[in-house]
């Protein structure tokens, strides 16, 4: 059996009389791109905040490379080679596209020149070379994606949650991220990635989990899981399935 780096065994976080995310249990394997799908309201975000520390799971617990995470803080994860992004992208407006993603090298690199450097070398890997003077605040919705990958990136992730990367993004902008983050896992980076793009999905991702109220529903390839019918039912739709089944037969 391939070792498996993150585990999620039986959590649930419950806001309220909401139960965002119910006894979900999923296996990440390293050095793979996998997604994580599901409507609107699905727990997928919850999943992704207690994984990274920023929430705190009432039942279950986290594993990462075999130690028990669930109770660490977002620094410690961080230093531990977890980094993630977030759907709503804040930068620092009044710093330089440079210094944004410096605050990420910082973790691993305490010398300023050699944060400097990472940063430059990570701007690059983002397609930000050329904008590395420029204010954050100018940055349009695509460069500041590409500046929230970028501080992630920075710290020196193993692994690394994507939480809706693409969203927001025109087609031609899509495209020309997809390639970075391939990159990005081809250099050994282990990613989970929330999507509703299923191009994307289908392009990008390995194997696919389905979250919906809470609860995983499917859980296989992107093939597999564009023909379940219970995904279809819940999330996909069968236009958007089709189209996934399509995509599927091309790859």
């Amino acid at each position: 059996m391939a070792e498996v780096l993150l585990r999620v065994e039986n959590v649930s976080k419950q806001f309220g009389g909401l139960r965002a995310v119910d006894a979900v249990t999923l296996s990440i394997l390293p050095k793979r791109i996998t997604a994580l799908i599901g409507p609107n309201g699905a727990g997928k975000t919850t999943l992704f905040s207690i994984v990274s520390g920023f929430l705190r799971a009432d039942e279950g617990r986290v594993l990462y490379n075999d130690s028990d995470i669930t109770r660490l803080p977002p620094y410690q994860l961080a230093r531990l080679g977890i980094a993630r992004t977030f759907q709503i992208v804040q930068p620092f407006a009044g710093l330089t596209v440079r210094q944004n993603i410096a605050v990420g090298s910082y973790l691993t690199h305490p010398n300023r020149a050699d944060a400097l450097q990472t940063a430059d070398e990570v701007a690059r890997s983002v397609d930000l070379g050329s904008q590395l003077e420029r204010s954050a605040s100018t940055l349009t919705v695509a460069g500041r994606k590409r500046l929230e990958l970028g501080r992630a990136l920075a710290t020196g992730p193993k692994l690394l949650l994507l939480d809706e990367v693409l969203a927001g993004l025109n087609p031609s902008e899509i495209r020309d991220m997809l390639p970075i983050i391939r990159d990005i896992s081809n250099r050994g980076v282990t990613i989970v990635m929330i999507e509703h793009i299923m191009q994307a999905v289908m392009s990008l991702a390995e194997y696919v989990f389905v979250l919906a109220e809470g609860r995983v529903i499917a859980r296989g390839a992107p093939a597999d899981i564009a023909a379940d019918p219970g995904v279809i039912e819940a999330y996909l739709g069968h236009g958007a399935a089709s189209r996934m089944q399509a995509a599927a037969g091309h790859a």
